[in-house]
């Protein structure tokens, strides 16, 4: 039997979540082996690790709309060889910052238009029925990136240097371009004039048509609606937060292990990539989860959204609350992998929801609630640097868990608050025609 195109897809997308997020997961790690090689201080580490963030939020919302315009496969293509070029000509050298500082924000300004061209892709190719696992799948792709890049980098690093991470993730991306241009397509558009669906056309083309989600490049895009739509708002609450809680556990969570723990990564073998991992398992758990409930009638759209949301929200904020009271690696290792794993759950309710809102202006909905993400990112891991600065300056040990509580306790209390916004203005009914 012919393998579906649409498969195929979900698949190539997948591979590109995973590849991006080895990328981000191994600057993070080079940089903070090469910054801590100097004595860089925390709050300039923070301000490093940040930049990424400020040239991601510049592009989510013209990500969108250039995956609109131009169609979101050729959007990944671009952006795939711009980041990779960048990783393959820039040095990792935190003496050098001006360079540091510029090439993290045109990475950032690149990968920004990967997740709403991505989106718009999987709308485009993906029936109703088969949304959350596709998605789910898709972003797992992050997670099982994150896990890899925990396990293999820090070996890389110690062996063969800081530089030798950007070379590999260069390598990734150009081979993951190639692959895209030989097997992806644009999926059969049923809204172009004088095009008609063939008497003899394959499942796969009529499933992708039935969907119906296809938006014509011409039409209108709903602007104020989509600003002022309450239950666009409750995504956009919940990116932000899942966001705050990812971004700082990735980019702290290694200087946590070194001074919370007095624990090196190399140390830790392959325990290190476990809160990924999880997240990977709990993503696919999530998405078939809402998929048995909704096409078997068990649960509304609207309650699987709802539901999935919550539990993995509220239980990744008291798993957040506990991390700080271990003092022991299989403790910390254990409270961030069930905090990760749920709020990967959680992602079977906020982030397929905007398929279920807005099916047709996906990549833009995408954009505008990443952007939301993407600030995220630039808070959280920009603040955890200072609050830690702060510490340090007060005098307090920053291997004493009291110091860190303040890490943890902020993404918490955002859990709690956004999974309650999420249950009163969600919906999983289309808003937008």
């Amino acid at each position: 039997m012919k393998f579906p195109k649409r498969y195929v897809i979900v698949l190539l997308t997948f591979i590109c979540t995973n590849v991006c997020y080895i990328e981000r997961v191994g600057f993070s790690i080079a940089y903070t082996v090469a910054a801590d090689a100097i004595g860089v201080n925390q709050a300039n580490k923070g301000m490093i690790l940040s930049m990424f963030y400020y040239g991601y939020v510049l592009s989510q919302i013209p990500g969108g709309w250039a995956a609109q315009r131009i169609g979101g496969r050729r959007v990944l293509l671009l952006s795939f060889i711009l980041w990779s070029l960048i990783c393959g000509l820039i040095p990792i050298d935190p003496n050098r910052i001006t360079i540091l500082v510029l090439s993290r924000l045109f990475v950032g300004v690149a990968q920004g238009f990967i997740f709403p061209a991505i989106h718009t892709v999987l709308a485009q190719w993906v029936p109703p029925q088969e949304r959350s696992r596709s998605v789910s799948l898709t972003t797992s792709g992050m997670y099982l990136g994150a896990a890899c890049g925990m396990l293999f980098f820090p070996s890389l690093v110690k062996n063969m240097g800081p530089q030798s991470v950007f070379f590999v993730e260069a390598v990734l991306g150009v081979v993951w371009s190639v692959i895209w241009l030989k097997f992806s397509s644009d999926p059969p558009r049923i809204d172009l004039p004088k095009v008609s669906i063939p008497k003899v056309a394959s499942r796969d083309t009529i499933k992708a048509q039935a969907g119906g989600v296809v938006a014509p490049r011409t039409v209108k895009i709903p602007w104020q609606r989509i600003i002022f739509s309450l239950p666009v708002w409750a995504i956009v609450v919940n990116n932000f937060t899942f966001h705050y809680a990812l971004y700082v556990l990735m980019n702290w969570l290694p200087t946590y292990f070194e001074l919370g723990l007095g624990l090196s990564l190399q140390d830790m073998g392959s325990s290190k990539m476990l809160p990924y991992f999880n997240m990977f398992i709990f993503s696919n758990i999530g998405g078939v989860v809402a998929d048995h409930l909704i096409t078997r009638r068990i649960l509304s759209v609207t309650k699987t959204r709802k539901l999935l949301n919550t539990i993995g929200f509220v239980v990744s904020a008291f798993a957040l609350m506990a991390l700080p009271l271990f003092s022991t690696p299989s403790g910390t290792v254990m409270c961030s992998a069930i905090s990760l794993g749920f709020l990967a759950l959680g992602r079977a309710g906020f982030a397929v929801n905007h398929m279920d809102v807005a099916p047709k202006f996906a990549g833009i909905v995408m954009g505008v609630s990443n952007t939301a993400g993407t600030l995220a990112g630039i808070v959280g891991v920009g603040l955890t640097g200072n609050i830690l600065e702060g510490a340090k300056a007060s005098y307090k040990d920053l291997t004493s868990s009291e110091t860190w509580k303040t890490v943890f306790f902020v993404p918490a209390y955002l859990c709690i608050f956004s999974s309650v916004i999420f249950l009163i203005f969600s919906t999983g009914e289309k808003v937008f025609e």
